[in-house]
């Protein structure tokens, strides 16, 4: 299973000089399993420059997993290049939480006037599939969902392979439980023994006593969890959007002293863009 990610940062897409190591794209993440088949969790802004690269590979059949709505996470999708394509085929899942997300949400993104082309003049070939709330199967790889704890609800995912495992929990809050919203002890089961758990690390505790129940996590609270769970790797995601390089750089040097400290020994970084996993 080989991870690549093509967007990181939370909330909205930014640029500059202070954003160059991690990027500035919204979230998008490429799975290319044994199987041959090709998974994309969310369209954020990234998903325009994975469209670019899958044209020019001529790859036109995808998977698409939604963690939720919100516009980080959607923004970019109708700057897939392969939208336009006759050939692509497009795989898309329902959400478990939300039945109807792929053709309601999706479909207004397109629509006038904020959109010079419509959803239904869309060329590529659009499938869609249900997401059952269990697990289900893409191919090689076993895909298990999980509520996360965000305002509107959504989404987690764990992918397993060969015994290998990645969770992906962005824009979940651990600090607070929303409603329908599950407890810590159960993200904490659901990433026990992961391989690559990549956990929305927003805040820092200083900025969490004005941003509680605004659905995302304190990096400490997204390290103490990978600690507890005993996985190999801790990415922290959904970078904020004020975020500099360098005061990130620091975040993660606070999450590796802690880690010295305690003996372990987890491997932590910040999700940058075009960081890749080989699982």
């Amino acid at each position: 299973m080989l991870i690549k990610c093509w967007g990181s940062r939370g909330s909205i897409p930014v640029s500059g000089t202070d954003y160059i190591k991690y990027g500035g794209d919204t979230t998008c993440i490429e799975i290319r399993t044994k199987s041959d088949d090709i998974i994309i969790i969310d369209a954020g802004t990234g998903i325009r420059r994975l469209g670019n690269r899958l044209m020019d590979e001529k790859q036109y059949k995808y998977n698409f997993i939604f963690t939720h709505a919100h516009w980080d996470h959607v923004m970019g999708f109708p700057f897939f290049k392969p939208l336009y394509s006759e050939k692509s085929e497009l795989m898309l899942y329902r959400c478990p939480f939300h039945s109807e997300f792929v053709e309601t949400i999706l479909s207004k993104l397109m629509a006038p006037p904020y959109f010079p082309v419509r959803y239904s003049e869309i060329k590529a070939k659009m499938e869609y599939r249900e997401a059952f709330t269990t697990e289900f199967e893409i191919g090689s790889v076993t895909v298990t969902p999980i509520q996360i704890n965000h305002p509107g609800n959504g989404s987690g995912y764990k992918f397993t392979e060969d015994g290998k495992s990645f969770v992906f929990l962005t824009d979940n809050e651990l600090g607070f439980e929303h409603p329908d919203g599950l407890s810590y002890k159960d993200y904490l089961e659901f990433s026990t023994g992961a391989d690559l758990l990549i956990h929305d690390a927003e805040y820092t505790p200083e900025e969490y006593e004005s941003t509680m129940n605004w659905g995302h996590s304190v990096f400490t609270h997204a390290l103490d969890l990978a600690l507890e769970a005993g996985v190999g790797q801790l990415g922290l995601f959904h970078l904020n959007q004020e975020r500099s390089d360098r005061e990130m750089d620091k975040i993660v040097e606070t999450c590796r002293q802690r880690i010295a400290e305690k003996g372990n020994e987890l491997e932590c970084f910040a999700v940058a863009c075009d960081m890749s996993f080989n699982l």
